[in-house]
């Protein structure tokens, strides 16, 4: 039964690395969250690069990338002057608000170039406020699914949301 259950957590990390890497991260960060999931930890890096057989570079350099994403969390232990991570809180809402950050730069990006095209472009115009509007029901959609989760999983809707929703 070990075997099994060790090949099946071994492909859900794989396919947590391609998932995370269609996403635009690298497979590494993937396959640390994916570990992570099925593992609570906390890791070393020299745990984290052990198990799962990449430099400690790598590992360095990915769980420095999914902790500024809010992903997982940097704790230390009493003694050791390891540092060690484990998921943060809410680590899937946390992916989804950089995906509605992403969509907020898009959208000043369309903004902008609206705003720098003249007037004769008029079907140029139509199109960018097409996919304007396109990326403000996607953020609100997002938006509403992370204020469920929230609720869901704390039972409040009045979680912050770390400044992704402007003010009315």
């Amino acid at each position: 039964m070990p075997d099994t259950a060790d090949k099946a957590i071994s492909e859900f990390v794989e396919q947590m690395g391609l998932i995370i890497q269609s996403e635009g991260l690298p497979r590494i960060a993937g396959h640390i969250v994916g570990l992570m999931i099925m593992h609570e930890g906390p890791f070393s890096l020299t745990q984290l690069a052990e198990r799962l057989s990449v430099s400690r570079a790598s590992i360095s350099t990915n769980t420095r990338l999914l902790e500024d994403l809010g992903v997982i969390v940097r704790h230390a232990k009493p003694g050791d002057r390891q540092d060690y991570f484990r998921l943060g809180q809410q680590p899937y809402a946390r992916i989804l608000r950089g995906v509605v950050r992403r969509m907020r730069r898009a959208r000043d990006v369309i903004e902008s170039t609206r705003d720098a095209l003249p007037e004769g472009m008029a079907d140029a115009q139509e199109r960018l406020q097409e996919l304007d509007a396109f990326y403000e029901a996607l953020t609100e959609s997002f938006l509403n699914v992370i204020d469920a989760w929230d609720a869901e999983t704390q039972g409040s809707t009045k979680q912050k949301r770390d400044g992704v929703r402007p003010s009315p």
